[in-house]
């Protein structure tokens, strides 16, 4: 009987294995697929050692950028990012950038990204520390411990964390605080910031567990960020509390000098009539999940007491006359988009006929914007400045405009020029003026958000 159960098994594990696995059969079946003609011998010498971007360029549809915009608005100065993930703060700050221009009477001037990212580091270190005695009753493996763990800080963030950062801080010009080299390249530094407060984290769940009382570790927690601020100020500088400043045009200073905290000077050059938070919308164009819904994401924040990120959900033809109002009455917007796909860095220009990468390797690539959202194939990975559009005699876009921050030499003197079609598939947000919503916009923020995970892999802040 024994003999005849093994039989039976040995009998189904290998018909598992003919069905399941890569049998000398099946693979026998695979290299069929390539027959080694010289065409075939020819493409694949060339493919080996050569960039499949530089092969897979779409040669009948090479152009020079059309850099005519019949809304645009206009601007002087590209900054830089250099090697940091902090998009979402030079664009943010350019966003600002504009409007401080003008009512400073100058036609170059710049925010220092570096304070506020001082901040941010600081208030997202408060957030996971906080998180974590929030937490500690759930078990370690716990799926929102697990997270915290994972994602104790990052040089990412959203517009969400722009507005609450400058709302509670304020801004200071870049010549007041200078960027450092651990500034401009985030990652070794980071790194040990975030192994730092793992430490941190695990021993206040250690002592919880040891009896210590909340007031007990939230003493524990201020005496962590002392540390945390020690080493914020050793790679990035200390911000100033106050500072002596004035502006100046080709070279010469503009007026006297006048002392400001960062946060008169914030109001001074951008404006008191203005909320940054509760003043601007953020629409997004996720054909992953039902439109007309307001979505949250829980504790996708930059500050404990900041706001978590909040966005209404639309069809992007009904995404864009709203964006075409606010570029009429010269207002630049924060805008998010996977970048990477399909731009020539040489031009400056996103669109979906540079490069027919299908034709080179034999194949197709047929999945829409929503199965590429679903398989992680394609999600919002940069923030850039939106500032220009093109409509044609029927008052439809053709092709947009956006200022980048990866320094004046990158694509089109600094700039990114992207086709209509580009911008239906892979831009995903953009806050906007609410005075720009429609009604309908209006109406659906005024229903409960539907609340998701901090671990959705769509929401994990631009770089």
């Amino acid at each position: 009987m024994r003999t005849t159960l093994t039989c039976v098994f040995a009998l189904c594990c290998a018909l598992g294995q003919a069905q399941t696995n890569i049998t000398p059969e099946v693979l026998q079946s695979l290299e069929g697929a390539y027959s080694g003609t010289p065409s075939e011998k020819a493409l694949r010498n060339a493919l080996s050692n050569n960039s499949i971007a530089k092969m897979a360029i779409n040669q009948e549809h090479t152009q020079s950028a059309d850099t005519y915009f019949s809304i645009e608005v206009k601007n002087t100065g590209i900054s830089d990012q250099a090697s940091s993930g902090r998009c979402w703060l030079f664009t943010g700050t350019n966003v600002l950038r504009n409007r401080a221009m003008k009512r400073l009477g100058v036609k170059n001037f710049f925010f220092s990204q570096v304070y506020l990212f001082f901040y941010d580091q600081l208030e997202k270190s408060n957030l996971f520390l906080q998180g974590i005695i929030d937490t500690r009753k759930k078990p370690i493996d716990d799926q929102m411990v697990e997270w915290l763990f994972q994602h104790p800080l990052s040089d990412g963030g959203t517009y969400t964390g722009v507005a609450d950062l400058v709302t509670k801080y304020g801004v200071v010009p870049q010549d007041v605080m200078a960027e450092t080299y651990n500034s401009n390249s985030t990652s070794e530094f980071n790194s040990h910031l975030r192994r730092k407060l793992r430490e941190f984290g695990i021993q206040l769940r250690e002592k919880s567990e040891a009896g210590a009382s909340e007031k007990v570790l939230q003493e524990t927690k201020v005496e962590q960020l002392k540390t945390v601020y020690r080493m914020l100020v050793m790679a990035y500088g200390q911000p100033p509390k106050t500072f002596t400043w004035t502006p100046t045009e080709n070279g010469k200073p503009k007026g006297e000098p006048k002392t400001y905290t960062p946060q008169e000077f914030y109001h001074e050059v951008c404006g008191n009539d203005e909320d940054l938070c509760a003043d601007y919308v953020m629409l997004m164009n996720d054909p992953s999940r039902p439109y007309d819904q307001v979505y949250e994401i829980d504790y996708d924040r930059h500050l404990y007491d900041g706001h978590n990120w909040l966005y209404v959900n639309l069809d992007i033809e009904e995404l864009k006359p709203m964006a075409i109002e606010s570029l009429k009455d010269s207002m630049q917007m924060y805008f998010s988009c996977d970048v990477s796909k399909f731009l020539d860095r040489t031009t400056g220009i996103l669109d979906l006929e540079n490069y027919d990468y299908g034709s080179l390797l034999g194949t197709t690539f047929g999945m829409n914007k929503r199965q590429r959202i679903q398989t992680g194939d394609s999600g919002s990975t940069h923030a850039m400045t939106l500032m220009a559009v093109d409509l044609n005699k029927d008052g439809k876009p053709t092709k947009w405009k956006v200022e980048n921050s990866w320094g004046a030499t990158s694509g089109l003197a600094g700039y990114l020029i992207m086709s209509d079609e580009w911008f239906n598939e892979y831009m995903f947000r953009v806050v906007i003026n609410r005075k720009y919503c429609t009604q309908k916009v209006k109406d659906l923020l005024k229903k409960k958000p539907i609340r998701l995970p901090a671990w959705d892999p769509m929401f994990m802040g631009e770089e």
